[in-house]
């Protein structure tokens, strides 16, 4: 599908949503994007989880599922109130909490696991972040407020200062990562980096002999991190608590049920997103010891204290619990 098409499609989705406002317990809307990093929220679809839970709080809940682009197009969702569950990277959501600070006052809801993201080239020349010049276009779900575009920043802040953190910012451009990944992979177009998520970035290595890893996530944060997270507003957990339980609850069955049947949640994300992917590459990724599926976020402080030094924050955060409601699912957090 062309990136116009796709923009197009996300766009009638989020305009379709917008016709039907939020109401109070048994029903939720929530805005995916592409990917393995996904899969909770796969399993979660396929296994109608949280319709389960939601008996179990004595609701029937209706789950709406809508496919959006970028962190941008997620919270302009969200604040307009198309969606109630925003599915995005860490730096969206702290870009959206320090903004509705006092108002809508956004929060994360949960993790969906660590996942390194690697940042793919296809040029020989390019082996760090400091041989990009201006004949590398990197792609990225959305420029600036992405979590990839985030954890660049803050690979260019450690590699030329803090001063600099936006110096690597002019290189990028927003792509969905499946046009991203058929860019490197064909490797006829100005694209020739991505920095990606599974199974996009496993792809890539695998199809195109050139494409290499420049720079992995977990380097960038000193260790796995929750590079994607669910949030939402404060109103909608106030209004629908019940329905937020069996949210939260459905997510913590779906990461039990991934690593215990690593199989059979590769069968459900082909089957939600109508996937043709290898599934041998599949699950690869998903039992990959550096991924780990849980609820719980883990290692975000760090990049939310740089967001604040660097002046993309103007609220400094005490701790992680300061952008994250908190519950039972979530309290071995970090």
């Amino acid at each position: 599908m062309k990136l116009l098409n796709k923009a197009a499609c996300a766009l009638a989705c989020a305009a379709a949503l917008a016709c039907n406002p939020a109401r109070a317990e048994g029903r939720i809307r929530i805005a995916e994007q592409f990917g393995i990093v996904y899969l909770l929220l796969n399993v979660a679809q396929d296994q109608k989880l949280i319709e389960k839970h939601g008996r179990k709080q004595g609701v029937e809940i209706d789950v709406d599922w809508v496919k959006l682009s970028g962190g941008a197009a997620i919270n302009d969702a969200l604040l307009s109130g198309s969606i109630d569950i925003a599915s995005a990277g860490i730096g969206p959501l702290l870009t959206v909490w320090d903004r509705t600070a006092g108002k809508q006052n956004v929060k994360g809801v949960a993790s969906l696991g660590n996942f390194p993201y690697y940042l793919i080239s296809t040029n020989p020349n390019v082996k760090t972040i400091a041989d990009l010049s201006e004949k590398d276009r990197i792609a990225l779900p959305a420029v600036t407020v992405s979590v990839q575009a985030r954890i660049l920043q803050m690979a260019a802040a450690k590699q030329w200062g803090t001063a600099e953190f936006k110096k690597l910012d002019r290189l990028t451009q927003a792509l969905p990562h499946p046009d991203a990944a058929a860019a490197i992979i064909a490797g006829q177009t100005e694209i020739n980096a991505h920095f990606a998520t599974p199974p996009y970035q496993e792809q890539e290595l695998a199809a195109n002999p050139k494409a290499h890893i420049v720079l992995d996530s977990y380097e960038v944060l000193g260790g796995p991190g929750s590079s994607t997270v669910l949030y939402a507003t404060e109103k909608y957990l106030k209004d629908n608590p019940k329905t937020y339980r069996a949210f939260v609850d459905a997510l913590a069955e779906a990461a039990q049920f991934i690593s215990a049947s690593p199989e059979a949640a590769a069968d459900a994300y082909v089957r939600v997103n109508k996937s043709s992917i290898d599934r041998a590459l599949l699950l690869k990724v998903i039992k990959n010891p550096k991924v780990q599926f849980q609820v719980a976020p883990q290692n975000t402080f760090g990049l939310a204290q740089f967001l604040f030094q660097a002046g993309a924050l103007k609220k400094q955060p005490a701790s992680w619990r300061d952008y994250f409601f908190q519950s039972p699912a979530v309290a071995s957090g970090s």
